[in-house]
C-alpha cells in the first residue's frame, strides 16, 4: 500500500560485507551499495572478513573467489559452518563464469554467483533478492 512513495529506499540500512582482494572491486561495490543506502563493511580477504563478521553481523556477504590465504570457497564454507551466520546469504564474485565454479560455490553453501565486472543493477538486485526487505 505504501509503495507509492518513490523516494523510499528499500535497501536502506542493510548491512553488506564485501570481501575482495582488489581495492578497485571493493571501492566500486562500496560506492554502488552506499548510493543504495546500504551500510558497507569491507574486507581484503577471508581472514580479514572472519575477524570482522562477528562484530558487524552483516545481512549479506559478497565474497570474491580468487583471494590469497583463504579463498572465497573456504571463506563461504567457514561462514556457513558458523551457527550464527548459517542463514546469512553469501554471494560469490568471480571473473570466471564456469559451470564448475558455480557448482563448487553451491557445494560450500553460497546463495548466488555473480560474474565480475558486475553492474550496479546486478549488485543491488542480488542484495534485494536475498535480504528480506522490511515492508
Amino acid at each position: 500500500m505504501g509503495n507509492d512513495i518513490p523516494s523510499r529506499n528499500p535497501l536502506a540500512g542493510i548491512k553488506v560485507m564485501v570481501i575482495d582482494d582488489s581495492n578497485t572491486i571493493r571501492r566500486s561495490a562500496e560506492i554502488f551499495l552506499l548510493q543504495a543506502g546500504c551500510t558497507v563493511i569491507l574486507a581484503e580477504d577471508g581472514f580479514d572478513a572472519l575477524a570482522k563478521i562477528a562484530d558487524h553481523q552483516p545481512d549479506l556477504v559478497f565474497v570474491d573467489i580468487m583471494m590469497p590465504r583463504l579463498d572465497g570457497y573456504q571463506t563461504c564454507a567457514l561462514i556457513k559452518k558458523n551457527n550464527r551466520f548459517r542463514g546469512t546469504p553469501v554471494i560469490m564474485l568471480s571473473s570466471k563464469d564456469g559451470l564448475f565454479d558455480r557448482a563448487r560455490g553451491r557445494m560450500v553453501g553460497s546463495d548466488q554467483y555473480l560474474t565480475k565486472p558486475f553492474t550496479k543493477e546486478s549488485l543491488l538486485k542480488a542484495v534485494a533478492a536475498h535480504v528480506r526487505v522490511a515492508a
